[in-house]
């Protein structure tokens, strides 16, 4: 039930964002702005918030999310809408509005998101290494030295 929250929050923010991004500044039909609003809620829930979020945190999943969701309204309003400008100002808008509701998605979804079991099957690579070396001290012995005592 806390994944259907979280997704039914970040549509509301992907809706209220394209509203604004893409209607309000803009001439787009109600079609385009719930397909996008579908299309980048479901990438970037997949995406970001299950891969990104448990691995690197909020403020490196904030900057892919806004990266990534400018790319799906560049590349999606390609195809759906007409003008360059409109697609060009109506990605910033959204991708902007969208990451500055996704701080507190985000906030709500580390706080209800179940940890993961630690076990083998445990990604280990980006994690920092844990470094262990020891030093050795010695005198060094140089064989041709026949010092007789």
């Amino acid at each position: 039930m806390e994944k259907a929250k979280g997704i039914l929050i970040k549509f509301i923010v992907s809706l209220i964002a394209f509203s604004v991004g893409l209607d309000l500044f803009f001439d787009a039909t109600i079609s385009d702005i719930l397909s996008f609003a579908v299309a980048a809620t479901a990438i970037s829930y997949i995406l970001a918030d299950r891969i990104l979020l448990p691995r690197f945190g909020k403020k490196n999943t904030l900057m892919a999310e806004f990266i990534l969701i400018y790319m799906i309204v560049w590349i999606f309003g390609s195809i759906l809408l007409d003008g360059y400008l409109q697609i060009a100002w109506g990605s910033l808008i959204s991708a902007g509005i969208i990451t500055a509701g996704e701080v507190f998605v985000h906030q709500y979804l580390l706080k209800h998101m179940p940890e993961r079991k630690k076990g083998k099957h445990q990604h280990r690579r980006f994690r920092q290494p844990r470094l262990r070396y020891a030093t050795e001290f010695a005198e060094e012995k140089d064989p041709r030295d026949h010092k007789k005592k």
